[in-house]
This record gives structure tokens, sequence and C-alpha cells, in this order.
């Protein structure tokens, strides 16, 4: 009857302790899992042995006292297999999602329910490049940075692999990644909300990743300038900074230059050295436009294959396409020895509110040398994105023909372009004579997405 009570209470332990532990699951070594397997077994034979003696009906005091203290000892055991097995079902669970899934559970970390850079709730966007979760409004200016930097995906929009969700999971999310490329902000500039303007955004979101002025060093000083009470003087004040430092290190180089080359010299060269600041000025202005501008929109790029594409090797070539719009571009990736390739593979870029064409470059990859220029194209998408936006005031949701454009001397079409709704989405079908080479052909599939989804 003791023992009896006993594994009674035990098996209430047990279960109690396994809901405790629920929530705190953790892996175990392969020794550590063997050593549980021996004493699940020895505790299997203890039991087996007491109700052998239970059935003798002889069982000695000293050795239920034993006993019990032996099941006491054991009830960690106990605690480790509850732990170890609910680590094993939550693990195959994991697996057993698709990406998708993967991406809602870390969406779901109070982290990354917001905006990495301004805050707004609920970002259905991914810079791959740093590992946070953002906004439409910041993807544009993630995506401006440039592929050396980051790669941008939507949640929803892009097709994700489990090695790419996996390798966002270990990266940490917002919270790792805001520790470090927020780890020592000035007091002179103020973080953007989710009401800011473009320009706000764009120039915090460079300093933090591109230029990385607020990672944390020794050198990392505070600014001893008060905080700006309002965005209108944090951008003045920010601007000007920035141009006074650019400028401060070219006047500096040209003092060098103008006590080696002479009086006479320096005058002449001060009035180009003017210009050329002018230019760099205006240079540097046009470098931050890309950020400054408002999207309208995304445009998903389907290339889908090449034709009788040109001969750059000896016998074939290794070519991939570079897509361009405004100051973003994109590339395929490179098929080797394939002068008819099939690329199949979907890239997205930020369409700008003045549009402009869709250019297209091909190229052959080379180890050694330049890579080979295999052509190029443009295209004009202001009926894409014309059509598109007359749909979003609609409710229609139907397969229908929205547009058509005519295959002609005029353009480099081969063949009818059709612009349809299918299944909610506006696309279009191109197929594309590649110009400034000797043959070629793409193949493409368009797909005009509104900011509203």
């Amino acid at each position: 009857m003791v023992s009896i009570c006993g594994q009674g209470r035990l098996d209430m332990t047990t279960q109690q302790e396994t809901v405790d532990t629920q929530n705190h699951v953790r892996g175990y070594s392969l020794y550590e899992l063997l050593q549980a397997d021996r004493l699940q077994s020895e505790k299997e034979q203890v039991e087996k042995q007491a109700a052998e003696k239970q059935q003798l009906g002889k069982p000695p005091a000293d050795k239920v006292c034993k006993g019990s203290k032996s099941r006491r000892e054991k009830s960690g055991t106990l605690k480790s297999m509850s732990i170890f097995i609910l680590f094993v079902i939550k693990s195959i669970t994991y697996y057993a999602l698709g990406p998708l899934k993967k991406l809602e559970q870390l969406l779901s970390h109070s982290g990354n329910r917001h905006c990495a850079d301004c805050g707004t709730p609920e970002p259905k966007w991914v810079s791959m490049g740093v590992g946070v979760f953002i906004c439409i409004k910041c993807s544009g200016i993630h995506r401006s940075l440039g592929v050396h930097i980051t790669k941008v995906l939507s949640v929803k929009l892009d097709e994700w692999t489990d090695d790419q969700v996996d390798a966002l999971a270990e990266m940490g999310g917002n919270i790792v990644a805001n520790k470090k490329y927020e780890a020592c902000i000035p007091g002179n500039i103020l973080k953007p909300r989710p009401d800011s303007a473009i320009d706000e955004r764009s120039d915090f979101i460079r300093r933090k990743y591109e230029l990385q002025q607020f990672l944390n060093s020794d050198e990392c000083l505070m600014c001893p300038y008060p905080r700006p009470t309002s965005s209108s003087t944090y951008r003045s004040a920010s601007t000007k900074n920035l141009v006074l430092a650019l400028d401060k290190k070219h006047i500096d180089k040209q003092a060098s230059s103008l006590r080696i080359s002479g009086i006479g010299h320096a005058f002449r060269s001060s009035r180009n050295n003017w210009k050329r600041k002018e230019e760099q000025r205006n240079n540097k202005k046009n470098d931050l436009l890309p950020g400054m501008i408002e999207f309208i929109g995304l445009i998903k790029v389907n290339v889908v294959r090449g034709t009788n594409l040109a001969i750059r090797d000896m016998v074939s070539s290794d070519p991939y396409v570079i897509l361009c719009l405004g100051q973003q571009s994109v590339k395929t990736r490179v098929i080797k020895n394939n002068l008819n390739p099939v690329w199949n593979e979907k890239l997205m870029l930020s369409i700008p509110d003045c549009v402009p064409p869709l250019k297209l470059l091909v190229y052959d990859k080379d180890t050694f040398t330049t890579d080979d220029f295999m052509g190029q194209a443009e295209i004009d998408i202001e009926p894409l994105v014309t059509a598109a936006r007359d749909l979003e005031r609609s409710t229609q949701n139907e397969t229908a023909e929205l547009g058509k454009w005519e295959a002609s001397n005029e353009n480099t079409l081969v063949s009818d372009s059709i612009i349809s709704l299918v299944n909610g989405a506006v696309k279009q079908q191109l197929s594309i004579r590649l110009q400034n080479v000797e043959r070629g052909v793409l193949e493409l599939e368009l797909e005009c997405v509104p900011l509203t989804q």
C-alpha cells in the first residue's frame, strides 16, 4: 500500500512538473539522452521488482524506505524525460511547419510586432541583410541602400525557403539588431515615428545601417547640443552637420595641394575646386534622393526565360539579368553555359511616385575579365500602374482584360502584351526583343501591387 500511494503521488508530481516545464524546453546532448534512457530502464526494473514483492506479501520495512527514497531520486529523472519529450514534440512541430508559419511565429515575438526603424505596428517586410522586420515606408529606403547592405523581402508576397527563415531567426530579430545599430544614438537625433516624413526616415536609416554611426564604440560620444523639439529642426541640423563635415574634409585636401602648387596655381585651382565642390554637393544630394522618394506601390518581375541569346564565350554564355527602376537595381542568378536559360526568378522593386521605365540589362558572367554585354531593353510600366490604380478603386475581382499593348516597329515587343486581372492581381505578360545586340529575347511577367496590400 505504501508503494502504491507513493506511485500515485509520483504521477501527480510528474504531471504538475510537466505542465510547469512545458514552456521552458531546452535541447539535450546525446550523452544526456542515453543517460536518461538508462535511468528509465532502471526505474522500470525497480517497479517490476516492487510489484513482485507486493504479490508475495513480503514488503520489508527497510526496503520500503529505500524504495521511497529511490522514487524521490528518480523524480528528477522523470522531469528530465518529460522535458525531453516536450522538446522532441516541439521540434517535430516546428520543422513540420512551412516557412510562412515560421515567419508568423517570428512576427509574434514582442520585439518584431513593430517596425524596427519607426515603430509602425504590424510590419510586413523583412530587411534580410540586417535581420529586422520593417514597414512598407521604411522598406523602400532599405531597398535603396543596395544589395551589398541588405535585401528586402515581403512576408506575404515573396516565396520564402526554410533556410531563409532559419537564417532570419538566428539573427535575433528587431531587439537584437537595435541593440547593435542603435547602441549609441546622439542626443540631437530623433528616431522616426510612424507618421514621420520620408526624408527623416531616409536620413536616420542611412545613418543607422549604411554609415553605422550609432554603433557602440569607445569613440561614440554624445552630442553636446540639446535635443531638437521639432522634426524640421532635426532635418536642418543633421543635414547641415553632414555637409559641413564633408566640406571641411574637402577644404583640408585643397589646403595641402595649395601649399605644394604655389600661389599662382592656387587662384586657378580654387575656381576649379569650387566648381568641383558644387558638383559634389549635387551628387551627394542625388545620392540621397532614392530614400526620399515617396513610393506608390511595388512591381513584381518574374524573369521567366531567355531565348536565342548572344554568344559571348567560345560556344555559349553564362547569362544573368539586371533590373533597374530609378536608383534601384536587382539581378537574377547566373545560369552557366546556356543560350536559352530558364530563370523563373521573381524580383521586386518599389515604384516611385514619378514612374520611371523599367530597364533590363543582360550580361555574360566572366571570372577574370569584365562581364560581357548581351543586350538591353526598356519597358514602360505606366499603363500597368494606371490599371492597378483604377482597379484599386473598384470592386471587380473576376478575370478580365484591362488593356493591350500592341507590338510594332516602334517598340521592342515580339508579340502583343495583355494587361489582365487574374485572381485579384494585375499582371502583364511580355516578350521583349533585346536591343544593341545581334539577337536575343526575354520573357517576363509583371505584377503591380498597391501599397494597401
